[in-house]
């Protein structure tokens, strides 16, 4: 028997054929093309599934479960917010069973994301663990006892709306000042754009053509590891803001460890020791032990992984 496992991202469709074990034996890949109604999206998602399980070698009648990892909030079978898609209330276990008869689980997909890495990656040794996925937003997953937790209402894992600055930055969500305004590539990008403003001079203005909208996370963590002082500066603020919301995360969950993923997580060393440094600073009772702090090892196939180990 076979799973698969779905990661819906605003870009892309990735669908995999997975092991019980977390293995990917095969995946099947579109863009998500997000500007359509959902669904077209859902019966891309569909086709993909098939394909995938077609060109793997195995039938409908291998398959134990599916399992789809989302941008936004699900509730039982239905996808009730996803903001990058513009989806509300979309009813996708309905949809997909009257195509493909099997068992169906929808979370978040950073919530799948943490368990993949709980399963099959750098968590896989500890029972707790506290995911973030540092790209365009800042996604959470909570594992307990090798289980996703999202609470009573669902949204248990969204570390990024946490109010981290009092009526600060605006969010996508709607509200102000939330950790991912501060802490994602996106608050990263924001902060080196006011940095050029004031250092039209420094490599990173140069390179950016001292225009911020040139600016990518990637090229503020490549001047800052040249030693750009501009960049550098920028860098050494962001990880103090991701330190911060580690602490907040340690303080309420005291988890065994946190797990680093996403975009901004390329930087490897370069950020997992400046975060480490910067957290001493914060930590609550710094005599007892608190959360190791890694960087994900599964990469882009989290996301498949995790949504297939959502099945039972």
């Amino acid at each position: 028997m076979v799973r698969i496992g779905i990661d819906l991202g605003a870009t892309n469709i990735a669908v995999g054929v997975v092991t019980d074990e977390g293995k990917i034996l095969h995946k099947a890949e579109s863009p998500t093309l997000a500007s359509r109604p959902w669904r077209p999206v859902v019966d891309d998602m569909i086709s993909l599934s098939r394909r995938a399980l077609d060109e793997a070698g195995f039938k409908a009648d291998d398959l134990r479960s599916i399992g789809v990892g989302v941008p936004g909030t699900a509730i039982g079978g239905m996808v009730v917010f996803c903001t990058n898609l513009g989806w509300h209330d979309v009813p996708l276990e309905r949809v997909f069973r009257e195509a493909i008869d099997k068992p169906l689980y929808i979370d978040n997909d950073a919530n799948v994301a943490g368990l993949a890495e709980a399963m099959a990656g750098v968590s896989a040794g500890v029972p707790n663990s506290v995911f973030l996925t540092l790209g365009t937003g800042l996604g959470g997953g909570i594992i307990i006892n090798k289980k996703i937790y999202t609470g009573a209402h669902g949204v248990g894992g969204e570390l990024g709306h946490l109010t981290f600055v009092a009526d600060g930055e605006m969010c996508t969500c709607g509200k102000r000042g939330c950790l991912e305004r501060y802490a994602s590539a996106t608050g990263m990008i924001r902060l080196g754009g006011e940095a050029i403003r004031t250092h039209p001079h420094s490599a990173l203005a140069i390179e950016a053509e001292q225009n911020p909208s040139n600016l990518t996370a990637k090229m503020i963590v490549d001047h800052a590891k040249d030693g750009d002082p501009t960049a550098m500066m920028v860098f050494d603020q962001y990880t103090h803001y991701l330190a911060q919301g580690i602490n907040s995360i340690i303080s309420f969950i005291d988890p065994d460890m946190i797990v680093l993923g996403g975009g901004v997580s390329k930087a490897g060393a370069f950020l997992l020791d400046a975060v480490r440094l910067a957290l001493k600073n914060y930590i609550f009772f710094r005599t007892l032990p608190y959360a190791d702090i890694e960087l994900a090892t599964l990469g882009n196939d989290a996301g498949i992984i995790g949504a297939a180990m959502l099945g039972e």
